[in-house]
């Protein structure tokens, strides 16, 4: 059976995908409008329900919808299930953006699911409505939101909300390599890394997004 590259196959005699991809946009709107204030949550799709990560992503989400944050996620298993479970728990809006997968589930707790077919208009509406971001230890996907985001954020598409890693030992190794191989060449600025936080610890989540939230015309996370 032929794979649909769906990108790749894209033409000029294709146009109707146009106004699919419009509806998509439209409904992310008219769903989420009323949706703020609220983080967006991202991580591994591949986390079991008995491993810390889950349990931990569970326990955050749970903390920030006490606090009065809905919370978004990319409404799949593993750690986007676990802060979805946390929202519903807390009893805030718990909202799951999916996206056609083969072979990857919809969660079930997600009170307010939205489908999408493209990735790119389905990455929009995880980064429109959030005024935080928590980032779970994940694989390929994690990654490109997490550097799609800085992207967004060093080019000044979207205001510098805080981003926060959570779990140092997952990620020193990717910020010593931005530190020591990527920084020298001046690729990337000095200033790049006011972008990130990193944290091992719950409650501190809650801190830094508070704090954000009590200076939020401040520039970037200078102030944290």
């Amino acid at each position: 059976m032929a794979n649909n590259y769906e990108i790749n196959n894209l033409s000029k005699d294709e146009s109707w995908r146009l106004f699919r991809i419009i509806g998509e946009f439209v409904t992310g709107f008219d769903r989420l409008d009323s949706i703020e204030p609220a983080v967006t949550i991202f991580g591994s799709a591949r986390v079991k329900p008995d491993d810390p990560i889950y349990l931990q992503a569970e326990e955050i989400a749970l903390n920030l919808g006490k606090n009065g944050f809905n919370i978004i996620t990319g409404g799949g298993p593993g750690v986007m299930e676990a802060a979805n479970k946390g929202a519903t728990a807390a009893g805030v809006n718990s909202v799951g953006i999916s996206i056609t997968l083969p072979g990857e589930p919809h969660n079930e707790y997600a009170t307010k699911s939205l489908l999408f077919d493209h990735f790119f208009t389905r990455k929009v509406m995880l980064v429109k409505y959030a005024t935080a971001f928590v980032i779970m230890p994940g694989g390929l996907g994690t990654l490109d939101e997490l550097t799609e985001l800085l992207t967004l954020m060093q080019t000044e598409k979207i205001r510098p909300f805080p981003v926060i890693l959570f779990g140092s030992a997952f990620w020193e190794g990717l910020l010593k390599w931005l530190r020591d191989v990527v920084h020298p060449l001046a690729y990337i600025s000095e200033s790049d890394f006011d972008l990130l936080r990193i944290t091992d610890d719950v409650d501190e989540i809650m801190r830094i997004i508070n704090k954000w939230h009590e200076c939020h015309e401040c520039v970037g996370n200078r102030a944290l």
